[in-house]
């Protein structure tokens, strides 16, 4: 291995360890939270924003209006992150501004931030997903682009639960059901939606809008960007220990 992968498997570690910790009390109080500001918040709201993320992510699925680069298959692990991170900044950048101006827009125009802030996520994801050389033309690889996003906008106790879908993933994805239609879309749009709802619905205040949408963006963006890195070196580092014969990266040599 090398300088930079050995020490991209030591933050590896330090982010399985995280993943997989129990939820804390502050975690369960949010959620209870998240939960009463769901009697509160309009049952149009719930449905338009539930509608959106069901639609979106079926599409990803069958790849309605994503289309990105051909996946690289010689580049380095550390000349793959430094264009992944490049990425990453572009979608943050641009993220904040679609924020900003819908933010800025009244109720409505808000509104539209849910679909437009959805597919700037899932392109992204797209994009990293070939930076680190994976086909997504294979839907086994566009349900691994949906547990990242599962992982990132989550409840802990969920987050966990897709964790452990995820390790030894090429070894999974084998007993996957050919039929797409068995993913869990219910679990997937509620959680979802809980966990940016609380951060999302203040966009919708008059006058401050705009500020929120900037901040809440870019931060969301970053998250998942920060989450599918570590999600694909998982992937990279586990085919590197095969090839090698190294042991596989996981929390017990921590």
């Amino acid at each position: 291995m090398t300088l930079y992968e050995e020490l991209t498997r030591h933050e590896l570690l330090q982010w399985q360890q995280k993943m997989q910790r129990p939820p804390s009390a502050a975690n369960r109080l949010a959620k209870a939270v998240q939960r009463r500001l769901n009697r509160i918040i309009p049952a149009k709201v719930h449905q338009a924003v539930t509608a959106t993320i069901k639609q979106m992510t079926r599409g990803v699925l069958y790849g309605a209006g994503y289309t990105t680069r051909l996946p690289d298959t010689d580049a380095s692990l550390q000349v793959r992150e430094a264009d992944v991170r490049d990425r990453i900044g572009f979608y943050k950048k641009t993220g904040a501004t679609e924020g900003a101006l819908t933010g800025a827009g009244g109720f409505w125009l808000a509104m539209a931030d849910f679909p437009l802030l959805l597919a700037i996520k899932m392109k992204m994801l797209f994009e990293i997903a070939a930076l680190y050389g994976y086909p997504i033309d294979d839907y086994r690889e566009r349900l691994y682009i949906l547990h990242i996003f599962q992982l990132a906008f989550s409840s802990q106790e969920r987050r966990r639960e897709v964790y452990g879908q995820m390790e030894r993933w090429d070894e999974q994805s084998q007993l996957l059901p050919d039929d797409i239609n068995q993913f869990d879309w219910l679990t997937f749009q509620l959680e979802y939606r809980d966990y940016i709802d609380l951060a999302k619905m203040a966009q919708l205040i008059p006058g401050v809008g705009a500020a929120v949408g900037l901040v809440v963006n870019y931060r969301l963006i970053d998250s998942l960007g920060k989450t599918a890195m570590n999600a694909y070196r998982m992937r990279w580092l586990d085919d590197l220990a095969r090839q090698e014969k190294l042991p596989p990266a996981d929390r017990k040599e921590l």
